[in-house]
C-alpha cells in the first residue's frame, strides 16, 4: 500500500489521505511518456511532488486508466489543492 501525505519543509505532516493507493501491475504498465509523474511511483519507494509538479500530476490523474482508479484519486486531488494553496508543502507517496 502506498500512503499519501502532505509534508512541510521540516517533514511535518500537514494532511493525510485516508485511502492508500493499492499497487497493481496496471501502474507498472503506465507509459512514461504519457504519465511521467505517476511513472515515478514504485510500491516500495517514496516519491515527492512539489508545487510546480502538482498541475502535471493532476492532469495525469484525470486520464488514468480504469485499472488504476480508486478512492485514492479523489483524496490525492484534495491533497494537491492543499499543496497548491500553501507554501513549502510537498505531496508524498510513501511506499511500504
Amino acid at each position: 500500500m502506498i500512503n499519501l501525505v502532505v509534508r512541510g519543509d521540516l517533514g511535518n505532516v500537514v494532511a493525510r489521505a485516508e485511502a492508500g493507493l493499492k499497487w497493481t501491475n496496471a501502474f507498472a504498465g503506465l507509459a512514461p511518456s504519457q504519465f511521467p509523474m505517476l511513472f515515478a511511483l514504485t510500491p516500495y519507494g517514496d516519491a515527492m511532488f512539489n508545487q510546480r509538479q502538482i498541475p502535471l500530476l493532476q492532469a495525469e490523474l484525470s486520464r488514468l486508466p480504469a485499472a488504476c482508479e480508486g478512492e485514492w484519486v479523489a483524496q490525492a486531488r484534495e491533497l494537491c489543492q492543499i499543496v497548491e494553496r500553501g507554501t513549502h508543502l510537498y505531496l508524498w507517496f510513501l511506499g511500504d
